[in-house]
């Protein structure tokens, strides 16, 4: 399937030159995942430095599951992970921060601490015993807030903040890590639309200063703008991985999500993918009950 509708990360990366080709940031070998039983078995892809891999699939497929297993945090069945072309299992805790920061669904609430505060604990794994933060984590901390337009909040209590501005905050906390890579579950899901372009923008930015970026969402259009690669999680244990030309289609997003979905063309010839309900029957009577 022609992939010529996609004008994001991966043209970026591909027009990179030619030089030695740099080791994978992420390896996944053989994976198989899941708790009392395999969610998903013998998955294999890789995330190389300034790539973007997104994940697609229902809810309660197994995409936290995965990447709670890509982060040592659930042990996986079998198969291998693989960061930087070292072994998961061979990382001490500091050792992967640096390799690689999380943004869980929903970040913990450390409800005392200001943003700023919050944002610098990205910084720990980089500080020895008893050290205090510098001017480097500092500034690293400033420039997180900046990216993600949240500055103006430095001062604010967690506690006081909305859902999706404590959402902001643990993406500023990740980006201030400074990690090869991160690893976000559904990091735009509690953002108004404004915010969400201002994540994928600074996701954008990310990569295209070399990291790696691997995160889930349920909006394919998020893919089209922004993937290298798709990874497409089924209800049925069935995945598929590839460009996304070729995952992202309206076969295959119709059989993971159940419903119809439509495919279009903005004037400027972005392709915009959009979804309805499957087709219901019509529910006989007045649409709301009469007063009483």
């Amino acid at each position: 399937m022609s992939t010529a509708s996609h004008r994001g990360a991966a043209d970026r990366v591909s027009a990179r030159p030619a030089a030695e080709p740099a080791a994978a940031s992420l390896e996944v070998r053989a994976l198989s995942f899941g708790h009392a039983r395999a969610l998903f078995d013998r998955l294999s892809f890789t995330v190389a430095p300034g790539q973007v891999l997104v994940v697609l699939g229902p809810n309660g497929v197994g995409k936290t599951t995965l990447f709670r297993t890509l982060l040592g945090a659930i042990p996986a069945l079998g198969g291998q992970v693989r960061w930087s072309g070292r072994e998961l299992g061979a990382y001490a805790l500091r050792e992967l921060s640096a390799e690689v920061a999380y943004v869980p669904q929903q970040p913990s609430a450390a409800f005392d601490l200001t943003v700023a505060e919050y944002a610098m604990l990205g910084r720990m794994g980089r500080l020895g015993l008893m050290q205090s933060p510098g001017p480097r984590d500092r500034e690293a901390v400033d420039r997180a807030l900046q990216r993600l337009g949240v500055s103006g909040l430095a001062s604010r209590a967690l506690s006081r903040l909305s859902g999706g501005e404590r959402q902001l905050a643990a993406i500023a906390r990740a980006f201030a890590q400074g990690s090869k890579a991160v690893v976000l579950d559904e990091p735009i899901a509690s953002l108004d639309a404004a915010n969400q372009v201002r994540v994928l923008d600074a996701l954008g930015a990310l990569s295209e200063s070399g990291h790696s970026v691997v995160y889930s969402t349920h909006d394919p259009n998020h893919a089209l703008r922004l993937a290298s690669q798709v990874l497409l999680m089924m209800p049925d244990g069935r995945s598929e991985i590839g460009s996304v030309g070729e995952v992202v289609c309206l076969r295959s997003l119709t059989e993971a999500y159940a419903v119809r979905i439509d495919d279009a063309f903005t004037p400027d010839g972005r392709r915009v993918i959009s979804w309805t309900a499957a087709d219901r029957q019509p529910v006989e009577g007045p649409a709301f009950p009469p007063d009483r």
